[in-house]
């Protein structure tokens, strides 16, 4: 298996911390998806993969429909993504994903959560070239053949294809395949699934580190400082490390 399968495993059990956080995420990737394709997802295949992200995290219909209208009002406000860099303490690589309609208030927030934790926001280039930026999918399994998919797809941009198990603690999972990608390939992938005929049962975006650092354990507790303030801002949709995961 490759590093993105690794990755995936160790992230599995670090679900959002809260279901109105995930609500919140979709909503404003809906708002984005709107703003950049209209509201019609037949024809705009960005907030057609929301909307299965949405049913993915169980977001109730009349959310999402209720986000898309609001996101049609011309006084919504846009979201834009955000990447933040800086070094948590011990000298571990911290990328911050963000979507924010207030960049003023989301650099203020992540660099007084850095300066709090005895860590430092860098500028722009400074860590980015440490992870490899994907995209993926997942698919339900049934009984398709894996290098037969893989196959199939390679000419869409697919790299990296496995099975993966359902979520225990979800009774609406069901086992699939994650399928990677580099990230500039997501729509020609998307495309070439939905051509298939695959329903895609979720989709998004990873920061994979190309390498690990390993810390003591009283190490790791000052850095889980700062990505749990980091996780608790609203505008924060993803924090990725360099810091060597738990065995």
């Amino acid at each position: 298996m490759g590093r993105a399968f690794e990755f995936r495993k160790a992230r599995k059990m670090k679900r959002w911390s809260a279901m109105s956080k995930a609500f919140t995420r979709i909503g404003k990737d809906i708002v984005i998806a709107v703003k950049e394709g209209g509201p019609d997802p037949e024809s705009n295949a960005k907030l057609r993969a929301v909307i299965q992200n949405a049913k993915a995290v169980n977001m109730p219909k009349a959310n999402v429909e209720r986000a898309i209208k609001k996101a049609t009002d011309k006084d919504t406000a846009n979201y834009e993504t955000v990447l933040f860099e800086g070094y948590a303490p011990h000298g571990i690589a911290i990328l911050v994903e963000t979507s924010t309609d207030n960049n003023n208030r989301t650099v203020a927030n992540v660099r007084s959560y850095f300066t709090k934790c005895d860590g430092n926001l860098s500028t722009s280039g400074s860590v980015e070239f440490m992870f490899d930026h994907k995209c993926h999918f997942r698919i339900p399994a049934g009984d398709v053949d894996l290098e037969e998919l893989e196959l199939e797809l390679i000419d869409f941009g697919a790299e990296e294809l496995f099975l993966d198990e359902k979520d225990e603690e979800d009774d609406n999972s069901v086992d699939g395949i994650m399928i990677y990608a580099e990230f500039q390939n997501y729509g020609a992938l998307q495309k070439g699934i939905e051509e298939l005929g695959h329903e895609i049962l979720s989709s998004g975006f990873e920061y994979i580190p190309t390498m690990q650092k390993e810390v003591t354990a009283e190490q790791r507790e000052d850095v889980e400082k700062l990505l749990e303030k980091l996780d608790e801002d609203d505008d924060v949709n993803n924090v990725y490390t360099t810091m060597q995961d738990e065995e």
